[in-house]
């Protein structure tokens, strides 16, 4: 039996849902789907410019788990940027340290430690407009 699978640490989500290709017609193809840990590696990789080390430690994972995440979402990369398909951010095996909301009206995020969350930007308190970003 197969150990089970410790949850990534994803320090914030992000602020979008994906990125669309332009300059094209979106057909009938399938979304490439990039899970939080991923978008979590890239990000403290190349944006965040750590080491693989370093990365690893931020996400509570070992090197070559961080790796193989990585190398998965470079993977879906460049398959949405030759094929020219759609990249979603969603799902996964992770957990944040705060519970993370998103309005729905405005895109604000925000987080919170009860489950009172209100956007302030457009005064939405908990009602449908405002979206858990937590397993």
């Amino acid at each position: 039996m197969p150990r089970p699978k410790k949850k990534r640490r994803v320090n914030y989500p992000p602020k979008m849902l994906g990125f669309r290709p332009f300059g094209m017609r979106l057909c009938d193809t399938e979304p490439v789907v990039m899970q939080y840990e991923e978008y979590e590696a890239v990000k403290l990789v190349v944006y965040d410019d750590l080491s693989q080390d370093k990365a690893a430690e931020k996400m509570e994972v070992s090197r070559p788990t961080l790796t193989r995440i990585y190398n998965s979402a470079l993977k879906k990369i460049g398959q949405a940027f030759v094929e020219g398909r759609t990249v979603l951010i969603k799902g996964g095996h992770f957990s944040f340290d705060e519970a993370w909301y998103k309005c729905n009206t405005c895109f604000k995020l925000m987080a919170s430690i009860d489950d009172t969350v209100k956007c302030d930007d457009c005064l939405i308190g908990n009602s449908e407009e405002i979206m858990s970003l937590n397993e």
